[in-house]
């Protein structure tokens, strides 16, 4: 049934995974939040929830733009399995904020392929990482991704390696002006914490370890599959293949060095992971077998909201 829905993409498409979204965050504040309601705290929510599925929308525009995927919309479903799998995904504010400019940031890398506009694509790269790692630090990551690019791309041009450290240094100037004229201080806006840990004791939860156990084991046995499968892509989307390969390696960084372990931290990691495991669920012929995988993702989460429910009854 989930192959039958997803396998093209049609509206119905996104209206669904919008409900599960909404689930996800739902859940999450019913368990996590413990702000009393008011309007501003509604006003609050809704622009995290509308960032989360402009998220979902800007991950399915980057995956079709650059082929990624066959013509479904496997990777939004997983993309939204996901969140409901790990609700607290969708707690934090500024790693939704992050992970929205760590998105933007990815579809200008991914769009260098077409060898026009380099330098506002690499201005734009840059700059929409340097903003998401004033959310959260560790997404400064990311910005690996752009030389890599150029690399992949065999871009031998000095002033197109230069550009990326321009987009950095003008959100570092802006940010600079803003905290001077607000706070009357340099820094006061700069979220420079190079905080690391590398305590997993919060991880030690049913849903954590169940949560965990899914996306390393789905997520490593559909990375062989599409490590194996680039060399079957068209050389000009090669490159493209490669990014989101490596990008889920530093979202995987990003979350074993977080220094609050509270499972938002997993966000940055959905993306990439929800790309990878649609390749391996488009290598597979057995319709049967096609159609146990999804719906194995998706009743885990499903099941671990039951347990949940009863065990705090």
């Amino acid at each position: 049934m989930i192959t039958s829905i997803f396998s093209k993409s049609k509206p119905i498409n996104f209206i669904i995974v919008f409900f599960v979204m909404l689930l996800a965050f739902l859940v999450a504040r019913l368990e996590l939040t413990k702000e009393s309601i008011t309007m501003l705290f509604i006003g609050k929510q809704l622009v995290l929830l509308f960032t989360c599925y402009l998220s979902i929308l800007l991950l399915n525009f980057i995956v079709s733009k650059n082929s990624l995927t066959n013509q479904n919309n496997y990777e939004i479903l997983l993309f939204s399995l996901f969140l409901l799998l790990i609700p607290s995904t969708t707690i934090n504010a500024n790693i939704l904020f992050s992970n929205f400019f760590v998105l933007l940031s990815l579809r200008r890398i991914m769009s260098l392929r077409s060898q026009r506009s380099e330098k506002q694509k690499l201005f734009d790269a840059a700059f929409w990482i340097a903003l998401a790692s004033l959310f959260y630090f560790w997404a400064i990551l990311f910005f690996a991704l752009i030389p890599i690019a150029l690399a992949l791309y065999t871009d031998n041009n000095i002033r197109h390696w230069i550009i990326p450290f321009i987009g950095v240094a003008t959100v570092f100037v802006i940010s600079v002006a803003i905290s001077l004229f607000f706070y009357d201080s340099f820094f006061d806006i700069l979220n420079i914490s190079p905080e690391l840990s590398y305590d997993f004791n919060s991880y030690d939860t049913t849903r954590f370890i169940v949560a965990i156990t899914l996306l390393l084991s789905f997520g490593v046995w559909s990375s062989v599959f599409y490590l194996q499968n680039i060399k079957k892509q068209k050389k000009a989307y090669r490159a493209s293949f490669k990014i989101i390969i490596l990008a889920a390696v530093f979202a995987f960084f990003i979350v074993f060095q977080a220094p609050n372990k509270n499972g938002s931290e997993f966000l940055f990691l959905f993306a990439p992971l929800a790309i990878i495991i649609t390749n391996y669920v488009e290598t597979i012929k057995e319709k049967w077998f096609k159609e146990i995988f999804l719906s194995a993702v998706a009743m885990v989460p499903i099941v671990l909201l039951v347990l949940q429910f009863f065990t705090k009854g």
